[in-house]
């Protein structure tokens, strides 16, 4: 059981990087955690890129599920960024319904627990966001608040964390 953690921006070459610490594995579930927005083309577009890159022998499984984690085996999640935004989503966060912050909190602390126990080899990719601007609005600050803390507790229990710039890995751990 290994749990590596890489980190990047947008475009930085993360994704990219995971795939390839997974050279050579045919037993692999790539964890979707976003089917992005209804009628995007330029996001479809994107995870046709993604889709593209796979080897054929890669299972793919669209989820927000954190018990996913729990499959054993070797597990790529791209990203956890998009399952925060996703998690936010469900809770009801981004609507400000009632009980909505301690949903999404125990939503983020099953995410964590089952990176914690599980038993597979995972490698999980995340923006770091806190490198830009500030957001100028507050559902945009909870948003990147909320991926900081996840970031750093996930990257708290990982064997290995990665950082990409540019499309260089850096190891951090």
């Amino acid at each position: 059981m290994t749990r590596v953690l890489v980190l990047g921006g947008s475009r930085s070459g993360k994704s990219v990087y995971a795939e390839s610490l997974l050279e050579g594995r045919t037993d692999v579930t790539y964890l979707a955690t976003s089917a992005g927005p209804a009628h995007d083309a330029e996001w479809a577009g994107r995870v046709a890129a993604h889709r593209a890159r796979r080897p054929a022998s890669w299972t793919t499984v669209e989820t927000t599920a954190p018990s996913d984690l729990l499959r054993g085996g070797t597990i790529l999640v791209d990203s956890v960024t998009t399952w925060v935004a996703a998690l936010m989503d469900e809770t009801g966060v981004w609507t400000e319904e009632p009980g909505a912050a301690e949903r999404l909190a125990a939503r983020c602390d099953s995410l964590v627990n089952a990176w914690t126990m599980t038993a597979a080899h995972v490698v999980a990719v995340s923006d770091e966001v806190g490198l830009g601007v500030v957001p100028e609005t507050s559902s945009g600050r909870l948003f990147r608040d909320t991926l900081g803390a996840v970031n750093q507790r996930l990257a708290g229990t990982a064997d290995e964390v990665w950082f990409v710039v540019a499309g260089l890995p850096q190891r951090l751990r």
